[in-house]
């Protein structure tokens, strides 16, 4: 498509649309915004981007929300319905229209439609894992307890079984920590409890575990120097959108995180396309948005771009949308007040062109057109253009089943994630523990039971102590006489005061009697 030097050929703009409009490699790290409403060719764009940073040796990570962009494994055919309409496009724009393929390795959070895509939950975290399963700041500050708790005790927090036991534990040591770490409350623990159980309904207990993604494997080059194209599936994701959305902000704070610094590079080391940017900032806490923020200004020093694709630029907070440099603006439909206001917002985004207004033009431009801005020299906002944007050189559309697993059977990296390893970890940890403490318990019971009956022995007397016992036997038996058992009880009533008044009265009344 390109030859690496200059940037990606994005289109024709100006008078008749003679005037090649290129995304600059070397400012290409400083991120870029692709929008327009449905149905306008966001995605077509987003699939020219993607495949020109390939050919120029860019590796690329992008999602597939519709399933079309899997057409980038396959070339494009003169046997396509829009063949005819391509080539007089690229006559239009002198544009020479060769179709290839671009190298490309398929992912999925199910491993059904690609090589599965893991991550553990220590490498999430609490911040994003608050936001996924959407806790209280109560519950936040619960699950940041539980965190600590694992760093101080080496308890790897791998998937979600792990997390589920470590909560159980918080749980019963709740006042011991509540006096460290600050009040925990059972309610609290039985809520995030709750929710990891819809989220493993969601899948969620797919995307925790190992072996976890190797940031390495999303960087790597073909034997022909071209950058790998990693395409995520996510139209299932799409059902979750919490799900799909805190994933790809993991993968790009783990880039920033890992990744060194390298200054202004003459081209990425990486481009990272987040299409349905909009799910990321839906109901997203402050302190989310301020991270997003954060890796989004700091991250181009590490060689990343990072480009939100959405139906508005409003979709984008603010602070976020002033980093975005390159920006490609395909129509929006101005149908409600609000919809007016969006559009002159929009307008304002852009540097003024002379000879056209850009409020109408983004409101006119037909689909594969678009407002275009990219950066020029010094990292300058170059004049907004109307562009007639280029044919893709790859399939238009989504390939086969058939296709897609010959793509995943050849790829260099089969095999390498399809088996999931469950290594020792919190939830054995605590299980063991749990184990032995159960031992030690039942050890001390039968202990204590067993001076219990010892005591009650001796205290009856029972208690054996070794000596001979004499035995009994019937010859020393003897019975006692009418004469002798009345003595008896005469002598021991005579031993009481009582039983001496009553003989008294008795012997009285005999001798009365006479």
């Amino acid at each position: 498509m390109d030859d690496g030097t200059t940037g990606i050929f994005m289109g024709g703009g100006g008078t008749g649309y003679a005037t090649p409009q290129h995304l600059r490699f070397d400012y290409a790290n400083r991120h870029g915004l692709i929008a327009g409403a449905t149905g306008t060719g966001k995605t077509v764009t987003l699939q020219i981007m993607a495949q020109g940073f390939a050919d120029a040796g860019v590796p690329v990570f992008l999602s597939d929300v519709k399933g079309d962009l899997s057409g980038l494994a396959r070339p494009g055919s003169a046997d396509q319905k829009l063949h005819g309409a391509f080539t007089e496009r690229a006559d239009k724009i002198g544009l020479d229209l060769v179709y290839e393929a671009a190298p490309v390795v398929f992912w999925d959070l199910w491993g059904e439609t690609g090589h599965p895509v893991r991550a553990t939950v220590s490498e999430m975290g609490p911040l994003l894992l608050s936001r996924l399963l959407d806790l209280s700041d109560a519950q936040e500050g619960v699950l940041n307890i539980a965190f600590r708790v694992a760093d101080e005790q080496g308890l790897a927090l791998l998937d979600l079984k792990d997390l589920q036991a470590l909560l159980v534990w918080v749980g019963e040591n709740r006042r011991e920590l509540s006096l460290r770490y600050g009040n925990v409350s059972t309610a609290s623990v039985g809520a995030i409890q709750r929710r990891l159980l819809t989220l493993e309904g969601e899948g969620g207990a797919l995307l925790f575990g190992e072996p976890a993604l190797e940031l390495s494997d999303l960087m790597r080059r073909d034997d022909d120097g071209r950058g790998i194209v990693n395409i995520l599936s996510a139209d299932r994701l799409m059902s979750s959108p919490r799900l799909y959305a805190t994933f790809l902000l993991w993968l790009l704070s783990e880039l920033f995180e890992q990744l060194p610094e390298v200054g202004d590079p003459d081209k990425p080391k990486l481009v990272f396309f987040f299409d349905e940017a909009h799910l990321l900032f839906d109901d997203a806490p402050r302190a989310l948005v301020e991270k997003v923020e954060q890796v989004a200004r700091l991250i181009r020093s590490k060689g990343v771009g990072v480009y939100f694709v959405t139906q508005n630029p409003d979709d984008i907070p603010e602070d976020i949308l002033g980093q975005l440099g390159n920006r490609v603006q395909h129509a929006l439909r101005a149908f409600t007040a609000k919809d007016r206001r969006a559009l002159r917002q929009a307008a304002q985004n852009y540097r003024e062109n002379p000879d056209f207004e850009i409020e109408d033009a983004i409101r006119e431009v037909g689909v594969g057109e678009a407002v275009t801005s990219f950066l020029e020299r010094k990292g300058i906002p170059g004049v907004a253009q109307r562009t007639l944007i280029r044919p893709p050189a790859s399939q238009l559309g989504p390939i086969t089943a058939a296709e897609r697993r010959e793509v995943i059977a050849a790829s260099p990296l089969a095999g390498r994630y399809d088996d999931t390893v469950d290594r020792e970890s919190a939830f054995e940890i605590l299980a063991r523990r749990a184990e032995a403490a159960a031992r030690d318990a039942a050890r001390a019971e039968a202990e204590e039971e067993e001076a219990e009956t010892a005591a009650r022995e001796y205290k009856a007397g029972r208690r054996y102590t070794g000596g001979r016992v004499s035995r009994s036997t019937s010859r020393s038996r003897r019975t006692d006489s009418v004469g002798e058992a009345f003595a008896k009880s005469l002598a021991r009533s005579l031993g009481s005061k009582a039983g001496r008044s009553i003989v008294r009265g008795v012997l009285g009344g005999l001798f009365r009697g006479r």
